[in-house]
């Protein structure tokens, strides 16, 4: 058929001009390159028996296990306490004995101002209270004096109790020394800067040398506590009631914290408390976790995740997370049957966590279902596994 219409072309392309038999020709030649049968179709890949090559897949055990529930979040790392460390008088620093990023405990002096001018105070106080106390004796031995003499009725009664009123001004006035000696002495003792916390400390923030003025906005130094520390994390109101409960009926929930990229554990510890209410704004709650924090792994202010373990269920039905699919219809898997045949299987998942997920419905201890190679899969397709089962 084909060699007769090329006969017909070249016939009708002599009858024509030469400039219309060039182009005939190509169009002519481009018609046969299209039209020319190329090969033959490539047979489907099928096997030895007729039907279609067995699909790659890996499988997973239906199991029973102990599954626990987690609520996950984005939480920072927070201090219980944190000082600004300022000085309390004013004076010229003169010491500075810390070292910048080291622990410190309660009580340890960490700098000196120059306390010669609160010396001096001290002394003058103290001085006016000596003075004030032996005019209060001398006043008691007259008054005691006057009274001998009243009962001998040598002296009007009026002079004995001037007398007595004498003492006790004397006697408010000692008082009034000793708390003006009591203040200089605490004036003094604010020139040792001590630190008011246990915790690490910044980095210094005023040199010796200079003049540090009363309750400077600056201050000398941050002293920061991290052991131990808490991590503050947000949770939607959703989730109320799967915290609330277990944490009324005195539970502990274990609390663990991921780096940044949720890969690293970074410590573990438990939930504190969670907050008195509900942020309108963003429908969420508060909730403070508890770490001991031995070995420094978390930062204040650090970002870090946040994963709550809410619930613990022993001898529960569940299958890898991965291996459950979705459709229209709503959850199925694929079911390997005993034939290396796979039937698509609806089932009723429930809780999970990361990894795995309850089975409610649809499945039984020891199925296999396909975990990796579903792609490719159609109910009744043939699977060669590529694994042992595994969890």
């Amino acid at each position: 058929m084909l060699q007769t219409q090329l006969k017909q072309g070249l016939s009708r392309l002599k009858n024509m001009s030469r400039t219309t038999q060039l182009l005939g020709l190509v169009i002519l030649i481009a018609l046969v390159w299209l039209i020319w049968p190329s090969g033959s179709p490539q047979p489907a890949k099928v096997d030895r028996r007729g039907g279609d090559l067995p699909v790659p897949v890996r499988v997973v055990n239906v199991e029973n296990v102990l599954l626990n529930t987690f609520l996950n979040a984005l939480g920072t790392v927070t201090p219980y306490n944190s000082v600004t460390v300022r000085s309390r008088v004013q004076g010229q620093l003169v010491e500075v004995l810390f070292i910048e990023g080291e622990f410190v405990e309660k009580g340890q002096l960490l700098a000196r101002i120059d306390p010669r001018a609160y010396e001096a105070a001290l002394s003058r106080t103290l001085g006016q209270q000596q003075q004030n106390v032996a005019l209060l004796e001398n006043a008691q031995r007259n008054l005691a004096r006057y009274q001998t003499l009243r009962k001998q009725d040598s002296i009007p009664t009026q002079q004995v109790d001037a007398q007595l009123a004498l003492v006790r001004q004397l006697e408010g006035q000692v008082k009034s020394d000793q708390a003006t000696v009591d203040d200089a002495k605490l004036q003094l003792d604010f020139t040792q800067i001590r630190a008011p916390i246990s915790g690490r400390l910044g980095l210094r923030k005023v040199d010796v040398g200079n003049l540090l003025t009363a309750n400077d906005a600056q201050g000398l130094v941050v002293i920061t506590q991290t052991q131990p520390i808490s991590v503050v994390f947000t949770l939607p109101e959703g989730d109320l009631m799967q915290v609330r409960e277990p944490l009324q009926a005195n539970q502990i929930l274990p609390v663990e914290v991921f780096d940044r990229q949720d890969t690293r554990l970074l410590a573990s510890g438990e939930l504190a408390t969670l907050d008195n209410q509900i942020d309108l704004t963003t429908g969420t709650f508060k909730l403070k976790a508890r770490f001991d924090n031995q070995d420094d792994s978390l930062f204040p202010n650090q970002f870090v995740n946040v994963r709550l373990r809410v619930q613990e269920r022993k001898n529960v039905l569940t299958v890898a997370a991965g291996a459950v699919q979705q459709n229209s219809q709503g959850a199925f898997v694929f079911l390997v049957q005993p034939d290396l045949r796979v039937n698509i299987q609806p089932v009723k998942t429930g809780a999970r966590n990361q990894d795995l997920i309850e089975i409610v419905s649809g499945l039984k201890t020891g199925d296999q279902v396909v975990l990796e190679g579903t792609d490719r899969l159609r109910e009744g397709s043939v699977v060669k596994i590529a694994n042992a089962p595994a969890r």
